[in-house]
C-alpha cells in the first residue's frame, strides 16, 4: 500500500491509504520536494541530480504493536536520531529496511509527522509526501519445521525470520510521484521456480539439495521479506526502485541454508535486470510475469547482508549485482569507517576488504567485523555525480548520531549516492 499527502504542507492530512490484500499488490503515489543538502562528505545536490539512499535503521521492535507506540509521541530517542541522520542525508528517495511492516501505513505516517518533519538536533526538516509500504513475510508462519530442530513454531520456522508478521519489514520514502498502477511486488514468488536455485543440502543424507522437503519446497518463498520494484516518476523520467533486504548468511549450519538463501535472494535482481530468457521465469504477486523492460533505468536498494571478500556470504553473492553489465557500483566511502576498523581492531585486522568501503558496525570479537552490506547501485544509464556513507569520525559533532555499541540510531550506516538524470 502506498500514501501521499493531499498537499505539501507539513500538516496537511494524507490522503487515504490504498488497501491491498497480504497476496495483492500495494499501488503508491508521489511527489516533489526541496533540493537535496550535502551529506556530510558529500556535494550539495543540484537541480538535475537526485540524491538516493538506503538506510538499515534498526527500527524493529520485539513486539507487535510497540513501533506505533514508540513513534506516536515524538519523544522516542533512536527514532529522533535515525530521523536526524535523514535530515542531515536529505536523500530525495531513501529505503528504510527494519521498519516494521503495519497494516495501513500507520507506522510510516507517524514517522513522518512526528519525527522526520520536525526539526531533530537543528537539522531541517524533510518531507516525503509519498510512502510506499507492504507485507513481509518476516514472521508468516509456514506450518513446516524450516530449522528441522523438530518443532513448528517460533521466528526460524516462519517464511522470513521474525517473531510476528512484518517484523523487520521495509518502506520505500520519496520526494517525487510513484506510478501507481507500475508498483511489482515479489513476496510469494517460490524459490523452488528459480531455475538453477541453491537450494540447500541436508549434509547427512546422500540425496542432494534435500534440507527442506517436496512440501515444504511446495510453499516455501524466496524473499525473506519481500523483492518491490517501486517505479519513482521524477521530472519526465521514470527510475525503477528495486529494494530488498536478503536474509543474513549466518545463523544456520553446515547445510548453509540462510547462506544460499542470500545468494539466490540477490541474484534475483541480477536476473530481474537482465531482459528476456534470463528474467522469463519472474513472476510477481499479481500474477505478471518477466523482468524489467529493456531500456529501463533502475537502482538497487537495499542491506544485501553480503560483502565482495569479507564475511559469511557465498563467495559470488554481492558479485552478481557489483559485476553486471547493466550495474554500476559508485563505491562509497567514508572517513569514519576507516576510523573504527583502526580502532576496534578484532575480526576487522584479519579482513581482505578497504574499510573505507564498510558500511555496517557488526561484533568485531570474534566475528564477523565491520563489512560493506548497504547498497545502492544504479543502472549504468544514470550518471553517478557523487557518493559517500554517513559515518562521521569521533572528533565530527555529528558523530554522536552513529556512536558505538549499544548505538544511538542503528549498526548500519546510510549510504547515498547522487544521480545526475539528464544528459
Amino acid at each position: 500500500m502506498s500514501t501521499r499527502r493531499s498537499d505539501r504542507s507539513r500538516f496537511a492530512r494524507r490522503a487515504p491509504l490504498v488497501a491491498a490484500s497480504v497476496a495483492a499488490l500495494a499501488l503508491g503515489a508521489g511527489a516533489v520536494a526541496a533540493p537535496a543538502q550535502a551529506a556530510p562528505g558529500g556535494t550539495p545536490g543540484r537541480a538535475d541530480t537526485v540524491r538516493v539512499a538506503t538506510y538499515n535503521l534498526s527500527l524493529n521492535r520485539s513486539f507487535e504493536g510497540q513501533l506505533v507506540a514508540d513513534l506516536s509521541t515524538g519523544a522516542n530517542a533512536q527514532a529522533k536520531t535515525v530521523a536526524e541522520i535523514i535530515q542531515r542525508a536529505n536523500p530525495d528517495i531513501v529505503l528504510l529496511n527494519e521498519f516494521d511492516y503495519v497494516e495501513g501505513g500507520v507506522a510510516v505516517d507517524l514517522f513522518r509527522d512526528n519525527y522526520l518533519e520536525v526539526s531533530q538536533g537543528g537539522a531541517d526538516p524533510v518531507e516525503y509526501p509519498y510512502a510506499f509500504v507492504a507485507p513481509s513475510n518476516t514472521g508468516v508462519p509456514s506450518g513446516f519445521d524450516l530449522n528441522n530442530d523438530g518443532v513448528i513454531g517460533g521466528g526460524d520456522d516462519a517464511f522470513g525470520f521474525g517473531f510476528f508478521p512484518g517484523q523487520y519489514g521495509m518502506a520505500v520514502l520519496s520526494k517525487h510521484p510513484i506510478d501507481e498502477g507500475a508498483v511489482r511486488t515479489f513476496q510469494h514468488f517460490l524459490w523452488k521456480d528459480m531455475p538453477g536455485a541453491l537450494l540447500p543440502d541436508d549434509p547427512s543424507t546422500e540425496a542432494p539439495a534435500d534440507w527442506y522437503s517436496p512440501e515444504e519446497l511446495d510453499v516455501f518463498r524466496l524473499s525473506s521479506k519481500s523483492h518491490w520494484d517501486v517505479p519513482v516518476m521524477i521530472g519526465g523520467r521514470t527510475v525503477h526502485v528495486l529494494v530488498s533486504h536478503p536474509t543474513p548468511p549466518t545463523f544456520d549450519g553446515a547445510e548453509d541454508r540462510n547462506g544460499t538463501r542470500n545468494h539466490d535472494e540477490i541474484r534475483f535482481w541480477a536476473d530481474y535486470v537482465r531482459p528476456g530468457a534470463a528474467s522469463s521465469y519472474i513472476s510477481d504477486d499479481a500474477g505478471a510475469t518477466g523482468g524489467l523492460k529493456p531500456g529501463s533505468s533502475f537502482v538497487i536498494l537495499g542491506d544485501e547482508n553480503a560483502d565482495p571478500v569479507d564475511g559469511d556470504s557465498t563467495d559470488d553473492a554481492i558479485q552478481q549485482l557489483l559485476e553486471h553489465p547493466r550495474i554500476t557500483d559508485p563505491l562509497p566511502t567514508s572517513e569514519g569507517a576507516v576510523e573504527a576498523s583502526a580502532l576496534q581492531g578484532g575480526a576487522n585486522l584479519t579482513h581482505v576488504g578497504d574499510p573505507a568501503y564498510d558500511t555496517a558496525d557488526f561484533n568485531d570479537n570474534p566475528a564477523p567485523g565491520n563489512l560493506r552490506a548497504d547498497y545502492v547501485l544504479p543502472s549504468k544509464d544514470l550518471r553517478v555525480a557523487d557518493a559517500g556513507v554517513f559515518w562521521p569520525v569521533s572528533s565530527d559533532p555529528l558523530s554522536a548520531l552513529t556512536g558505538t555499541f549499544p548505538f544511538p540510531s542503528s549498526d548500519h550506516r546510510l549510504v547515498w549516492v547522487d544521480l545526475h538524470l539528464r544528459g
